[in-house]
Order: C-alpha cells, then structure tokens, then sequence
C-alpha cells in the first residue's frame, strides 16, 4: 500500500513538473510602435503556454540601449485560452538621440527572456517589428 502510494506521489510531482516546463519561456511574436505627440505606443503580441496562475507571461518592457528600461507592461493574469495575445503601452518615452530599443518578456516561472526584439529606430521594419510613422 506504502509503495503504491510512493509511486502514485512521484508520478504526480514528475507530471507537474512537466507541465511547468513545457510552457518554455514566452515569445514575442511581434512588436508594432506608433508615434504619439512626445511619446510612443507599443503594442506586443505575446505567445506563451500559460498553465495558470503558477506559469504564465506576466510582463513585457521596453529597453534603451544600454539596459535601462524605459517603461514595463504588467500582464495580471494568465491567458491560458487566448493565445497569442495583444497588449498596449502608451506614453513610452524613447530618449533623444536613441538608435535602437529592446524589448523583452518575463514568465512567472523562466523570467526574463533572452529572446529580446531589437528595434533600430532608424528602420520601419525588421524582425519581429513594425514601426507606424
């Protein structure tokens, strides 16, 4: 009984940590920016298996060059059944003279992606982004 119950135990962590892992870390599938007066609005659609509260994509931020975020979008729930999805950040301000920016995703479980998208400002596309004029 003792052994049958062990066993019933780790099969059910082992399937819960599968479950955790599988989701893998977020992906940004595309960024769209449009000028707006002194500031910029980001739109970044997201792709992430969110399992529920314990796994899901929680935010995205934008970057200047050097690291220093500029502004972070928090994500306040899962999306378990809407995937990807879309969300918006207005009044993000790019500072004078950038060339490019960066933007990343976090998952509750991975954090921080390193699969960033890098925005050179001076382009109107480019991988995984599209710049509104």
């Amino acid at each position: 009984m003792i052994k049958k119950l062990l066993v019933l135990i780790l099969t059910i962590v082992t399937l819960s940590a599968t479950v955790m892992v599988s989701a893998g870390e977020v992906e940004i599938r595309k960024v769209v920016m449009q000028k707006t007066g002194s500031g910029w609005v980001f739109e970044v659609t997201l792709k992430h298996d969110d399992t529920g509260w314990k796994h899901y994509a929680n935010a995205w931020r934008v970057l200047a060059e050097g690291g220093k975020v500029i502004k972070t979008r928090v994500l306040a729930h899962p999306h378990v059944n809407e995937q990807p999805f879309t969300r918006g950040l207005g009044g993000v301000l790019i500072p004078k003279g950038s060339k490019l920016v960066i933007v990343e995703a976090r998952d509750t479980i991975h954090g921080w992606s390193k699969k960033r998208v890098l925005i050179n400002l001076a382009k109107d596309k480019g991988e995984k982004y599209f710049i509104k004029r």
